[in-house]
């Protein structure tokens, strides 16, 4: 039995259309497509305060151990890595504006991310996913593409703070924000002409004209072996064991709940994997390995892991098993020997007081563009369904909190359906949720 053949048969490749060169040409397609993840989520971590090295090595071993899972136990040609936005959650929401300590809020995530694995065993998972509003579902990656994207044109210096009207246009003549408009404009380009890993090939550019304008130093080796240690070993779940952490785990176990669901059905109906009834027999197998990847994620000490919808440009080119994922990994795995290359790319530029990061603000800008697109499936029409999503979208922006956003939209729901008389039309849950953000406002701030 040669090797081939026995991947061949482990992952039924043949069975599944598609042969070993596609399934590894899949693969590298997809990791390249989110590639950029090992340089802007440890920019979000670092802010809030686990060392940048630290950060790049805990981002790299999540998203190879999951997606490998993924490709090992579901044979599916997913990728998973640190969710965008719950990056953000997990930094400026828990640990800034909260003032939770990382190690603390690195708890708070694995707890949440038991009960995940728990309700998902239970399968209680399905029951949850259809109590929620649908209007909410669509308006949380709105809001949240355009809290991400705030966040990217600051790190830009494109927008900056101003007393009289919070926020104005910055200098847009200074060296860093001139860096991130090209590479915001290029990347920009390449995904108008519908060049894949275009967000990778924007930092690769913005890193080399940075290079050449004396901004970005990418100096000395570019390998080196894993050094520092894995956040996770630091966790205190102790920490994470207060009261007022309680709506932040109901945000967090919200978004582990609903962030895999459509990813998985996405990939999974461009690679033919539905049945006739619009089905997905591996769900389940599926939304198992996606829980269990977000406990491994807390654990190395990185924001929660999730399937990333980067997973279908692979499975363009012909990955239909887990052999690709299994690549994937392997590519995420080989960038333990380019953390000081990625540190590189992710390190700031000193401008006046801040800190600007030119290479990957612009990735966080077009995710924003990229998660505001369902903003169209809300029923703009119906008050009771426009008013909760109104409220969700703007607020997570304005008040630089996904959990506050979160809350106005269940609040505001729950509000409307009861004032036009419609409350039968929401389930039990959401009131019961509802209540808890109140009680949390009311009594604990």
């Amino acid at each position: 039995m040669s090797a081939l053949g026995a991947l061949d048969r482990r992952f039924a490749v043949s069975a599944s259309g598609s042969t070993i060169g596609r399934e590894a040409l899949g693969g590298l397609t997809t990791f390249l497509s989110m590639a950029y993840v090992t340089a802007v989520n440890p920019v979000f971590l670092a802010a809030a305060g686990i060392p940048r090295d630290d950060a790049i090595l805990a981002t790299v071993v999540a998203s190879a151990f999951a997606t490998a899972l993924m490709g090992w136990v579901a044979n599916l040609p997913v990728a998973l890595a640190p969710g965008m936005g719950l990056n953000a959650f997990f930094a400026y929401t828990i640990c800034i504006q909260h003032q939770v300590p990382w190690q603390a809020a690195l708890g708070l995530l694995a707890i949440v991310s038991l009960v995940f694995l728990a309700l998902t065993v239970g399968r209680v998972r399905q029951t949850i996913t259809e109590a929620v509003p649908k209007t909410l579902r669509f308006a949380s990656p709105v809001g949240i593409g355009l809290f991400i994207a705030v966040i990217g044109l600051q790190q830009s210096g494109i927008v900056v703070g101003n007393p009289a009207t919070l926020v104005t246009l910055g200098d847009l003549r200074a060296p860093p924000t001139l860096l991130a408009l090209g590479g915001l404009a290029l990347t920009l380009a390449l995904m108008a002409r519908g060049v894949r890993a275009a967000v990778l090939w924007g930092m690769v550019a913005t890193v080399g004209a940075g290079w050449l304008a004396g901004l970005v130093s990418i100096g000395g080796s570019f390998f080196a072996l894993p050094r520092g240690r894995l956040p996770g070993m630091e966790m205190d779940l102790a920490g994470a064991l207060r009261p007022d952490l309680l709506p932040l785990g109901v945000v967090l176990l919200f978004f582990a709940i609903f962030d895999a669901m459509g990813t998985l059905f996405a990939v999974a109906a461009e690679a033919g994997l539905l049945d006739a009834e619009g089905r997905f027999p591996r769900l389940g197998t599926a939304l198992m390995v996606d829980a269990l990847g977000a406990l491994g994620g807390a654990l190395a000490g990185t924001s929660s892991v999730t399937c990333y919808i980067e997973s279908a440009t692979g499975v363009s080119v012909g990955a239909r098993t887990g052999l690709a994922s299994l690549v994937t990994a392997g590519c995420f795995a080989a960038m333990l020997l380019l953390i000081p290359l990625v540190g590189a790319v992710a390190a700031g530029i000193p401008a006046g007081n801040r800190t600007l990061y030119p290479v990957t603000a612009p990735a966080l800008i077009v995710v924003g563009v990229l998660m505001a697109g369902s903003v169209t499936a809300i029923e703009w029409e119906d008050l009771t369904e426009a008013v909760p999503a109104f409220l969700t979208i703007v607020l997570m922006p304005a008040t630089f909190s996904i959990s506050h956003g979160l809350a106005a939209g269940f609040v505001g729901y729950a509000g409307m359906k009861l004032a036009a008389g419609r409350a039968r039309e929401a389930h039990w849950l959401v009131y019961a949720v509802a209540a808890l953000f109140v009680w949390r406002y009311l009594l604990l701030e």
